[in-house]
């Protein structure tokens, strides 16, 4: 099915490489395969698809839209942008991108910017503030918007560094899960990216010429545990390509008996 010439709006304009190409099928294939492996499909659902203006989110709704429009994908898709009032935000390009794309969305506009500024110390991070604030505003426009299911644009390098991060700061063994039940138990979070690395999210965009939108809050601070933790990675993938992926697989091949948890391995019955 993902052989047809024909493409979804969004993707006209792609380059006819031969490498383009096979990084598309690449991405739609490990999109699928995250959907199908976890289960994230209620036919007849409304996602709610998460749109920041950076890479990793355009890659998102283009391999969503187009699974959809293939037949392989059967949820109705809402895209939202959520402008947090970041001084010098470009507001008019997400509208009128979505709109020249024919892609069915939602712009909603609450100034966080200011509340995470007031509330967080000079020097501190704002990182943990600005994603509540937001999720919060989401859970509500997902209710608004009929939704079951909130889609945000995390991939594979993004899960990985979260385990890093747990692992190395919080002291304990968890990811960013790709799929989760929130706690009233009415809405979904999916993370379909899951199994995708950045780089192809990066060279994708990079290629489409979406127009990307930086984020002046989060990613603007300096010394941050997860950059700590990105510069780490890359590395070691520098001196071994190939150890993200090894290190991301090793998430999905668990064993609780040769872990120290005794939640999980019954060590006093064995």
């Amino acid at each position: 099915m993902l052989d047809q010439d024909d493409i979804h709006p969004l993707f006209h304009g792609a380059p006819q490489t031969t490498e383009f190409r096979k990084l598309r099928k690449r991405i739609l294939r490990l999109t699928r395969e995250a959907i199908d492996t976890y289960g994230m499909v209620r036919p007849g659902d409304r996602w709610l698809v998460c749109l920041s203006g950076g890479k990793d989110s355009y890659t998102l709704l283009a391999a969503l839209t187009e699974l959809r429009w293939r037949g392989v994908l059967p949820v109705e898709i809402l895209a939202c942008n959520l402008d947090q009032g970041q001084p010098g935000f470009p507001a008019t390009v997400l509208p009128d991108f979505l709109a020249r794309m024919g892609v069915p969305h939602r712009i909603e506009y609450r100034d966080t910017y200011s509340i995470v500024l007031d509330k967080i110390p000079q020097g501190k991070t704002f990182c943990a503030l600005c994603s509540r604030l937001r999720r919060g505003h989401l859970y509500r426009i997902a209710r608004e918007e009929g939704c079951q299911a909130i889609v945000l644009g995390h991939h594979r390098d993004d899960i990985l560094e979260t385990f890093m991060l747990n692992m190395f700061f919080g002291g304990r063994l968890a990811a960013m899960p790709p799929k989760l039940l929130n706690d009233e138990g009415d809405l979904h979070l999916y993370r379909p990216l899951a199994h995708v690395p950045e780089a192809d999210c990066a060279r994708f965009a990079q290629a489409m010429g979406y127009p990307i939108i930086p984020c002046d809050l989060c990613g603007s601070q300096d010394g941050l545990q997860r950059q700590q933790v990105k510069r780490m990675l890359d590395e070691w993938e520098a001196r071994s390509p190939g150890r993200r992926q090894i290190l991301f697989s090793a998430l999905g091949r668990v064993s609780p008996s040769h872990l120290l948890d005794p939640a999980i391995f019954d060590f006093k019955g064995l």
